[in-house]
């Protein structure tokens, strides 16, 4: 493994943990949107994560096979609208989105769901930007002893 190979696996795990909590912001921010511009009520919005891989080089093939493949990191897959859950249906006949028997609906979005979720990108945030710095660091260290 190289020595800027750790660098870029935290900087892509930075990068798609940023991604997710801008799209979790986005799910919190649209809580109570209950008309897009389709004239359909706001869908969570789900990120998705895959290994990044390189090449499907013989190189890259024998070195999985061998259990020496060290990764290179995550990419995002794409975000999905949340068609699992079921929209929110309230009873409020005053309502400018109501339908004909006086309900509406609301967004699949429920805050404790997207909170924890918020918790988990942030904690996940925070470990590769740990696991970065301490990567600069035994660089740094290693140059140093070259002095």
């Amino acid at each position: 493994m190289g020595l800027f190979t750790s660098f870029n696996i935290n900087a892509t795990g930075l990068t798609a943990q940023r991604y997710r909590m801008d799209v979790i912001s986005e799910n919190i921010a649209n809580v109570n949107t209950t008309r897009t511009e389709d004239g359909t009520p706001y869908r969570r919005k789900i990120v998705t994560f895959q290994e990044k891989s390189g090449g499907v080089s013989f190189a890259d093939t024998l070195k999985k096979a061998k259990g020496t493949y060290t990764g290179e990191g995550v990419k995002v897959t794409g975000t999905y609208d949340d068609y699992e859950t079921d929209l929110i249906k309230a009873y409020d006949p005053s309502h400018p989105d109501a339908d004909e028997n006086g309900y509406v609906y609301y967004p699949n979005v429920n805050i404790v769901t997207e909170m924890t979720d918020l918790i988990d990108a942030s904690r996940s945030y925070e470990a590769n930007a740990t696991a970065f710095n301490t990567s600069k660091d035994i660089a740094v260290k290693g140059l140093e002893m070259a002095n």
